[in-house]
């Protein structure tokens, strides 16, 4: 199958807005940020940085999205247009062909291990990695499924994982993507984890993960957010996708959870915070914990929590 990269160049003060723009094509973004990139891995994997990458232009940023042929791409440009020249901002929009192997490939090279939390390092399939003590090493090759451990969103849930999983806890995973969150809770000790992603694509890949880090409690599956999920009550719920689906599915969360269920959202823009919280106060859930990282943010809810 063919695929149409839709890509955005735009300044790095306008890229949340052009991010959410693009969010409402597709949910799997590519972003090429390099604004923060020496300060984010002065540290420990400052070395294994490409010293191409540390030489991009800090004020340009690139969104790009991948829409296939059979979805009609022009559809996608023609909004995106419309929406860009709306709200006035400057930007380069671009269309480049590419094929399964060209978007399975080419951004390798950018793509280094990276420490989340304490424990957690996240390893690409086609790089070798010596674990430190405590270290837990996950295996990822995304593919073609968005979650490769690089986006805020995908950190800040990965964090709070890391925060909230305890031992033997069972674990329902909503749009799992590549499977790197399902993934982490397994490796910090969760038990039962059920994931779900409604791109059978991402579900193969996700399962293939899986399978590349002997994590054999998990079980994967296609379903349209919770439309096909196992009718049981999860001790952690987690969901990385966007504010307007988090919203859509939070009247539903309450059948799959008891007393005490966390329920981890992410893929928020800051500026959404609010509408996600409104729609929450309406359920059994309460707000217990909260973590922001350049402009998106992670809400961290308890079913039967008291408000505070």
């Amino acid at each position: 199958m063919d695929y149409k990269q839709i890509k955005v160049t735009c300044s790095t003060s306008d890229l949340d807005e052009i991010s959410a723009i693009m969010s409402m094509i597709d949910n799997g973004l590519m972003i090429e940020d390099y604004s923060d990139i020496e300060e984010t891995f002065k540290d420990v994997y400052a070395d294994l940085i490409d010293d191409d990458l540390l030489r991009m232009d800090k004020t340009k940023a690139a969104v790009s999205v991948f829409i296939s042929d059979e979805r009609h791409p022009e559809e996608s440009v023609y909004f995106l247009k419309e929406r860009i020249r709306s709200l006035g901002i400057d930007c380069k929009l671009e269309i480049i062909d590419v094929s399964d192997d060209d978007w399975a490939n080419s951004w390798k090279k950018y793509y280094h291990p990276i420490k989340v939390g304490d424990r957690v390092v996240i390893v690409p399939a086609w790089e070798k990695y010596e674990p430190e003590y405590g270290e837990l090493p996950l295996i990822m090759d995304p593919g073609m499924a968005f979650g490769a451990g690089t986006h805020e969103t995908t950190r800040l849930v990965m964090m709070q994982i890391e925060k909230y999983v305890k031992p033997g806890c069972s674990v329902l995973d909503v749009g799992t993507g590549s499977g790197i969150l399902s993934i982490s809770a397994s490796l910090l000790g969760a038990g039962k984890i059920n994931a779900y992603d409604i791109d059978p694509t991402a579900v193969r890949i996700a399962r293939e993960n899986a399978v590349i880090n002997k994590c054999d409690n998990i079980t994967v599956n296609v379903s349209d957010l919770l439309s096909s999920v196992e009718k049981t009550r999860y001790d952690l719920i987690c969901a990385n996708i966007v504010a307007d689906i988090i919203i859509r599915m939070s009247s539903d969360l309450s059948g799959f959870a008891h007393e005490g269920t966390v329920f981890i959202a992410s893929g928020i823009l800051t500026e959404r915070r609010e509408e996600v919280l409104a729609a929450m106060k309406k359920t059994p859930f309460s707000l217990i914990d909260s973590a922001e990282e350049n402009g998106w943010c992670a809400l961290i809810f308890r079913y039967g929590q008291s408000i505070t």
